[in-house]
Parts: C-alpha cells; sequence; structure tokens
C-alpha cells in the first residue's frame, strides 16, 4: 500500500458512499485507475465492507453495557457452546477474548435495564460462568469506526 491507497482508505472511512469521481479528485488520479485501487484494496481484504451506520437513540437502543466475563471451564467445548449462545443474541454487538483477570469481553446496547436484564438471562441460559460483571455506560464521550492509518506500512 501506497500513500494514496493511505488517502482512498481515510476517505472511505469518512463516507464509503462517496462518487468515484470525488475519491479520484481527492487523491490526484483519474476515475479508471482509482477505481482499480478501491477494487484491489477489496480484494486483498483490506475493505471488507461498505455499510450504513445507524444512530442507536433514534432506533431506541440508547444503552450501552459492557459486560466483562470469567469462567472456570476453558474447553475448546465449552468456548464452542459459549460462542454460539453470543452469535444468537443480536443485542451483543462486540465480543473480545481477554488478557488478564476476565477472560471475555462484550458491548451489548439495548433500549434499557429491562432489555438487557433479558439478554443477560439468555447469556448465562446455556453458558457455565463464574463471575459477569456487567457496566453502564453513562455517556459516550468518543466514537469512531474509522481506523487510525499512520500505521499502514
Amino acid at each position: 500500500m501506497d500513500a494514496v491507497d493511505v488517502k482512498l482508505l481515510a476517505l472511505l472511512q469518512r463516507s464509503a458512499d462517496r462518487h468515484l469521481a470525488e475519491l479520484a479528485e481527492a487523491v490526484g488520479l483519474s476515475q479508471t485507475p482509482c477505481w482499480r485501487r478501491v477494487q484491489r484494496l477489496r480484494q486483498d481484504g483490506v475493505i471488507t465492507a461498505n455499510v450504513a451506520l445507524l444512530d442507536r437513540a433514534k432506533i431506541n437502543l440508547g444503552v450501552t453495557v459492557f459486560v466483562s466475563i470469567r469462567t472456570n471451564v476453558h474447553t475448546p467445548a465449552w468456548f464452542e457452546r459459549f460462542k454460539a449462545t453470543i452469535d444468537l443474541i443480536p443485542e451483543v454487538v462486540e465480543f473480545y477474548r481477554m488478557s488478564g483477570d476476565v477472560d471475555y469481553m462484550l458491548r451489548v446496547v439495548v433500549p434499557d435495564i429491562a432489555a438487557y436484564d433479558r439478554v443477560y438471562k439468555r447469556l448465562i441460559q446455556d453458558t457455565q460462568l463464574s463471575d459477569v460483571n456487567s457496566s453502564f455506560a453513562m455517556e459516550q464521550l468518543k466514537y469512531t469506526t474509522a481506523l487510525p492509518l499512520s500505521y499502514v506500512g
């Protein structure tokens, strides 16, 4: 990847629905070479999807819950069952395996505490967990889907 690719990625992270002519002009290319670069970035898996970002408050998902999970079971079979459980809960929008004191971390979006309680009950229903700690975000201070591009080398 070169500097033009990085510029294209920066522009597309801000708005993936930019017209090709606008992208080409912004990076100093004609439309065909610009289109080829974008296609190559897709084929190489650098661009993985083009999506619409939604305003959570306008679709009644104003509550964010960070859930830290500990378990005493660390077998592949347990993990596959746990992952399958998480995959069936659409309110879980991020799922990470962690290092340190916490085994897994979830980010859950719901309309209210009662909805989170229903998610919690689904989470613990079929999974052996030793500790579940839920923290409710009081205020979102920064949110971006744009990744830093200064490390591209």
